[in-house]
């Protein structure tokens, strides 16, 4: 059930409801409803959340970053060479 306006409707009415209120959009389906909840259950909003990727770090980087470490270990992070 989701809420929208007065009452709360099922995923099909909402369908139903955001073709007839959208037509020049293209047509939802009720698995992108679901997803559209179940994000808004989890985290309280549905806007876009940046993915977290994580870096890609070449071997070159890798080696020089243990050499540094390696030379210095008390080296802090910020003086440390870029990843």
């Amino acid at each position: 059930m989701i809420g929208y306006g007065d009452r709360a409707r099922t995923q099909c009415e909402v369908v139903r409801l955001f073709r007839k209120t959208h037509p020049d959009l293209p047509p939802l389906n009720q698995s992108t409803i679901s997803k559209i909840e179940a994000q808004y259950r989890e985290i309280g909003h549905v806007r876009k959340v940046p993915s977290k990727r994580q870096a890609v770090v070449d071997d070159d980087t890798k080696l020089n970053l243990l050499l540094a470490l390696e030379e210095n270990p008390i080296t802090p992070a910020r003086q440390l060479p870029v990843i």
